[in-house]
């Protein structure tokens, strides 16, 4: 979401949201916050600990292990992973020669075939999203967590799992503790809630947590389904939780607050999906329907749906381009000019490049910082020579002035990384 205070509210939010404690939410049941990028639940067994997720590296992992030492005085015997994100994977290392159990879920569905093929462009745009190369103070944070731990030169440690789950439901008793694992698609395929009877504590991975989420990350990937991430969150709701444990972010506390939250959350998914499709069934475009459609303010102003992390705009995208494909409907762009034909004749329309960059300069002063990209654009892809470096320098600051009101920690990283490509160029 773009804002004039875009940035301050993430600060703020960044500064809020995951101070770093160790806190037992029931007998027994340790909550792990802002130690890593992401969280960590331990259960203290009758001989030994059942660990929920490991953090993202293995330094924050040894550390983690540490302190179960000494909350418990024990070791971590069995591992769950919520799911297969790195960051709830990396610290899994520091108990390999402890641990004799790590639980995981098969993916609920396969990946598309040769998605392998897109390792270089996902690598390039995961690193531009979660800031990997900006400096501290330019990232802020990363949305749902502090900085991963690899940006400061810390590695990953993973381990496989050794029991990998193709149902929808387990119910198992681990050293003496009841655990009913459920599948729970969503944020990823691979999704896992843990239920504690015992203490009515519910882990329940990324499927919550506490900003609007990526149900579509702009580092690219597949659909992110979300209707059956509603039906996840239904699950959830399902289970007479009085502790909600997500993957990221602070827990939720008291089953009326559990209930609300994630009736809320559902129901902000359904409003954008819903209104989305009704609207493309309409004729509208991804473009009309993302300028015009928001969150009634019931949602919007709930701090656990801030746009620190995903953003209601690209969802919006996301859905038309799952439902409908690319073709908008408009005969127009079935078989549109190439972008620098296009951008070559647009250019010469309009008085010729250095009319262009002229315009794009008044555009960044009077603060139209997304007109400015565009012309930038314009000039980069009609190839004109003598306004290229001054159009990417033009974009590089239109960039950053973008950044700076961009409350998604996402979009921030994305907007400062292509940024400094440009002025390193």
């Amino acid at each position: 979401m773009l804002i004039r205070d875009g940035e301050r509210r993430l600060r703020d939010f960044s500064r809020q949201s995951y101070r770093e404690e160790v806190r037992e939410v029931a007998p027994g049941v340790w909550f792990v916050l802002g130690m890593g990028h992401s969280n960590a639940v331990f259960i203290e067994g009758r001989t030994g600990v059942l660990l929920v997720d490991t953090l993202d590296t293995l330094k924050r992992g040894e550390k983690l292990r540490a302190v179960i030492g000494e909350k418990t005085g024990k070791e971590v015997k069995t591992i769950f992973y919520t799911h297969g994100h790195p960051d709830h994977r990396g610290g899994a290392g520091a108990f390999s020669d402890s641990v004799s159990e790590i639980i995981a879920f098969a993916p609920a569905s396969p990946a598309l075939k040769y998605s392998g093929y897109l390792e270089e462009i996902g690598r390039r745009r995961g690193e531009r999203q979660f800031g990997y190369g900006l400096t501290d103070e330019e990232a802020i944070s990363q949305g749902i967590g502090p900085r991963e731990g690899i940006t400061r030169g810390e590695h990953r440690a993973f381990v496989a799992p050794t029991t990998l789950y193709q149902q929808s439901r387990v119910v198992r008793d681990i050293d003496g503790v009841k655990v009913e694992l459920v599948r729970l698609p969503g944020e990823a395929e691979d999704g896992m809630m843990i239920w504690l009877e015992q203490t009515g504590v519910l882990c329940c991975g990324d499927t919550y947590y506490g900003c609007f989420p990526n149900l579509y990350a702009i580092r690219g990937g597949q659909y992110r389904d979300i209707a059956v991430w509603i039906e996840s969150l239904e699950t959830l709701r399902s289970y007479p939780a009085v502790c909600l444990l997500p993957g990221h972010t602070g827990a939720v506390l008291g089953r009326d607050q559990v209930e609300t939250t994630l009736k809320n959350f559902a129901g902000a998914f359904d409003y954008l999906l819903t209104h989305t499709l009704a609207g493309m069934n309409a004729g509208k475009s991804a473009e009309e329907l993302a300028a015009e459609l928001v969150l009634p303010a019931k949602y919007a102003e709930l701090p656990y749906l801030a746009e620190h992390y995903g953003c209601a705009e690209w969802t919006i995208r996301a859905i038309y381009t799952a439902y409908l494909g690319w073709f908008d409907g408009n005969p127009t762009h079935l078989h549109p000019l190439p972008p620098a034909e296009h951008a070559q004749k647009t250019v010469t329309l309009m008085g010729g490049a250095p009319a262009v960059l002229q315009a794009a300069r008044r555009a960044a002063a009077d603060g139209e910082h997304q007109w400015c990209l565009q012309l930038c654009d314009l000039l980069l892809d009609s190839g004109d020579r003598e306004t290229d470096r001054t159009a990417r320098g033009q974009k590089a600051a239109a960039l950053r002035a973008m950044a700076a009101m961009e409350t998604s920690a996402n979009g921030r990283h994305y907007y400062l990384a292509c940024a400094r490509e440009l002025e390193e160029e």
